[in-house]
């Protein structure tokens, strides 16, 4: 009989707080897994970019022999060494050519893992504003029970489902 006399917010509160508790805990959970990408993506990244530095010393070493022997070259008098100077040229700048390519696909590679990055970055920024939202809901709807004012609740429910919208952002980036 007590149950009648219930308002009608009094028998919603229960559930609409474990929607948001529901939500909020996916959204920690998913939050937190797009946080795990970023961090990797931009670890792999930085190891890009350590690659291509080292890729670039070797170039830059290459180069420097090659100059060396371009310089023996033109000082040089002997046939059978200037062949042999002359080859050891072209193989540096096989050298050279081969660690300038292998910087491009280097470099085409850490910029993927920068986006890849930036984008889970984002996912786990908006899973993050949605579990705010949603715990702000939760606290409110808790509140609202405690005290038994229907305001507070009417305002957890708006709150919550800002919350909500940002949790469903958080996977189609609609926002």
């Amino acid at each position: 009989m007590a149950d009648e006399k219930k308002e009608l917010w009094l028998k919603l509160l229960p559930g609409t707080t474990v929607v948001f508790a529901v939500c909020a805990t996916l959204s920690t959970f998913k939050g937190g897994g797009y946080s795990n990408k970023s961090v990797l993506s931009q670890a792999r990244a930085s190891d890009q970019w350590a690659f291509f530095q080292a890729k670039g010393i070797k170039q830059t070493v290459a180069e420097a022999q090659k100059e060396n022997l371009t310089l023996a070259l033109h000082d040089q008098k002997d046939p059978a060494y200037t062949a042999d100077l002359q080859n050891r040229i072209k193989v540096y700048e096989a050298k050279i050519k081969k660690y300038s390519l292998e910087k491009d696909t280097i470099t085409t590679k850490a910029n993927e893992l920068e986006a890849s990055q930036a984008d889970a970055k984002k996912h786990s920024e908006i899973f993050g504003m949605g579990v705010i939202f949603l715990q702000i809901s939760i606290l409110l709807s808790s509140i609202a029970a405690l005290v038994k004012k229907s305001p507070l609740w009417y305002l957890g429910v708006a709150v919550g489902i800002i919350g909500i919208i940002e949790f469903l952002n958080g996977f189609w980036l609609f926002f």
